[in-house]
């Protein structure tokens, strides 16, 4: 959480498997999305979120497709492109859901520092080579804040991949570098990390702190907020 211009400013990615899994819009978790953060600004006024969109598994079809039709061909610029809008997508539906309390403009372009007033803020992709965990960590470096809360479809980071390795262990503390060790250094098109390689090493550079939780769970990310016992990583 940053405090600048007396906002307390709250950096949220938000991937995109929680808005369109498989089976399609999950509208459950925008429903609750929506009330947790209205119930969260009541409380304090003087608090701005700002939620950056994944793109999910809407990305990953369009990447899929795209590799289909044409073959492996495709550059990884072009198979990114359509990661980006995607993310573009997802984010225009939640700004949507908070017109009312939302800043108009989604934040597209992060060479540009806006000067948004209003209590909510949704930011999509960038450009290629990274995803939108690097776009919430440049927001962290735009807006001076030091901690993103990483809302996923898995409650913690792993030291392996728990797909894989049935004895694979849930981790509640973590290292940039422990972090880097298990992603790795490079970025692919569609891929699916607890953290992007790419913003694992921005946000290393910066000191910001990362905690990843499940989107799933509006009571522990709850308790997260109320400085309660959560399940959840915590990177720094």
């Amino acid at each position: 959480m940053g405090n600048t211009n007396g906002r307390k400013r709250i950096i949220i990615s938000v991937g995109g498997s929680l808005i369109v899994p498989n089976e399609g819009i999950r509208t459950e978790f925008l429903q609750q999305l929506n009330t947790f953060i209205r119930n969260e600004l009541a409380k304090d006024k003087t608090r701005q979120f700002f939620l950056v969109a994944g793109g999910g598994t809407t990305a990953r079809k369009y990447i899929e497709a795209g590799r289909e039709v044409v073959g492996h061909d495709l550059t990884p610029e072009d198979l990114d492109w359509l990661g980006v809008h995607s993310t573009t997508l997802n984010a225009h539906l939640i700004r949507t859901i908070f017109r009312d309390i939302a800043h108009p403009k989604l934040v597209r372009h992060y060479d540009i520092i806006r000067k948004a007033h209003e209590s909510v803020v949704v930011a999509a992709g960038w450009k290629p080579g990274w995803s939108t965990d690097y776009c919430a960590t440049l927001l962290c470096e735009d807006y001076g804040v030091k901690t993103v809360l990483n809302l996923s479809n898995v409650e913690q980071v792993y030291d392996k991949d728990p797909k894989k390795f049935p004895d694979a262990k849930p981790l509640k503390k973590l290292s940039w570098s422990g972090m880097r060790e298990i992603v790795g250094d490079k970025w692919t098109p569609g891929m699916n990390a607890p953290f992007d390689p790419i913003a694992a090493q921005k946000a290393q550079e910066l000191g910001v702190r990362v905690v990843v939780m499940s989107g799933n769970n509006f009571d522990n990310i709850q308790n997260y907020f109320d400085d309660k016992p959560f399940v959840g990583t915590v990177i720094e």
